[in-house]
């Protein structure tokens, strides 16, 4: 297929999310224009297009989502095998986020909504072992997206600042 040339570089590469949203808004406005052909199903290409930018972001929030489940169990129950296994997990997911993240991702993540599925899944998954999160979890993230797709992201300081931010009240009535 020849490739058509235009007078500006194309965003794809660079960041799919924000090329989604400018391509679905560049043909939103060829679909209203009345001189252009009908044949085109205008609103499902844009919805494909707009698809495309939202499947990146599912794919960060859910290695962010992994990444901090590890480390919730991690710190939840660090008797349980493989304690080594759940800190390489971390680390994995993370530059998983890391290396997907786009700058134009920032305002679609919800970081509480992506902590508060982590903390559903890490009581569940350790309920199997007839164990559960550590008492006094925070209700929202306690970690920054900086903080999570950070490239000097140290699993050891976001354990501490993780210990740091339960609620002491809670986290006393467990022991």
């Amino acid at each position: 297929m020849d490739e058509i040339r235009t007078d500006q570089p194309s965003l794809y590469d660079e960041d799919v999310v924000a090329w989604a949203e400018q391509q679905a808004a560049a043909l939103r406005a060829l679909g209203e224009r009345p001189d252009l052909s009908n044949v085109l199903d205008w609103d499902n290409i844009i919805e494909e297009v707009e698809a495309a930018g939202a499947s990146q972001v599912s794919a960060v929030e859910s290695a962010l989502r992994l990444a901090l489940l590890h480390l919730i169990k991690h710190l939840s129950a660090p008797h349980l095998p493989p304690s080594h296994h759940r800190r390489a997990e971390v680390v994995a997911f993370q530059l998983t986020a890391q290396d997907g993240y786009r700058a134009s991702m920032r305002r679609r993540i919800d970081l509480d909504k992506v902590w508060r599925g982590a903390v559903i899944q890490a009581e569940e998954s350790l309920s199997a072992y007839h164990d559960a999160p550590v008492a006094g979890l925070p209700e929202t993230s306690p970690f920054t997206l900086d903080e999570l797709i950070s490239r000097d992201f140290d699993i050891d300081r976001s354990l501490i600042q993780l210990a740091a931010s339960l609620d002491s009240r809670l986290a006393r009535r467990r022991r």
